[in-house]
């Protein structure tokens, strides 16, 4: 896909909302499943300050943390795993399978996650899959100084939970 077929699909997707899962980018696509749940997350990705495969020391991901809302509501919360989970007692935990680039360069990238454990009962029950899109923010650049350190950057996404058929 081009940059300006993606910059029309993201603007399509934008109008349509998320339920247009055709306009998505093709490694973040889920064809044939059909929309669970679609929530919006507000929160922060947490980076620690470690060495790299080279000895020096950079920020690197360690975990998201953030509130899920639906009609401004607060449902749930996202964190390490990474995990889903609702205040109806439903939980999934996704493994990565797919990624798009975000809108800019400060934005994480779009993602789609194979459901790779459940917990409890109740909306995310069926869930098989899930997309990470309209990313806001979240990367973090610039150097660390000392191993240890944690570090946060805002952002904010959609989660669209999908399940086959």
């Amino acid at each position: 896909m081009s940059i300006t077929n993606f910059a029309v699909a993201c603007l399509l997707l934008a109008m349509a909302g998320p339920a247009a899962a055709e306009t998505l980018p093709d490694a973040i696509a889920a064809p044939g499943e059909t929309v669970v749940l679609s929530v919006h997350a507000e929160g922060a990705q947490v980076y620690e300050c470690k060495p790299g495969t080279d000895g020096k020391l950079a920020w690197t991901f360690r975990e998201p943390v953030a509130t899920l809302l639906s009609e401004g509501k607060t449902i749930g919360r996202h964190y390490a795993g990474p995990n889903w989970e609702l205040a109806d007692g439903s939980a999934v935990a996704g493994k990565a399978i797919g990624n798009a680039p975000g809108a800019t360069a400060a934005d994480i990238p779009w993602l789609k996650l194979e459901i790779a454990s459940r917990r409890g009962s109740g909306a995310l029950t069926p869930v098989t899959t899930v997309q990470r899109i309209n990313t806001h923010g979240g990367k973090l650049d610039g150097t660390c100084d000392k191993a240890g350190e944690f570090r946060s950057a805002p952002y904010s996404a959609d989660y669209i939970f999908l399940k086959k058929g």
